[in-house]
């Protein structure tokens, strides 16, 4: 399987996100472990949002805030995905 994504330049602007279409995406935590549910689309918005952070051009720091307001479904858990 070949998949081609279109990976955003990040600018001063900072990061630009690449949604696909139909995405669903769910988190759920407890004390123990995160479970992070998606479809396939929501899987490969996932995937070009992690390619996004890992550019070169991106400083340190840098981070992805997901929750039910823009991003993730209805009663999810918010998420933050940040560079190091």
């Amino acid at each position: 399987m070949k998949i081609t994504l279109e990976i955003p330049e990040y600018s001063k602007d900072g990061l630009k996100l690449n949604w696909t279409d139909s995405f669903v995406i769910k988190v759920e935590s407890s004390a123990r472990e995160v479970i992070v549910s998606a479809n396939k689309e929501g899987l490969l918005s996932l995937a070009n949002h992690l390619l996004n952070l890992a550019q070169d051009s991106v400083p340190a720091g840098a981070h992805i805030h997901f929750d039910a307001y823009n991003s993730l479904e209805d009663g999810s858990s918010e998420l933050v995905v940040q560079k190091i």
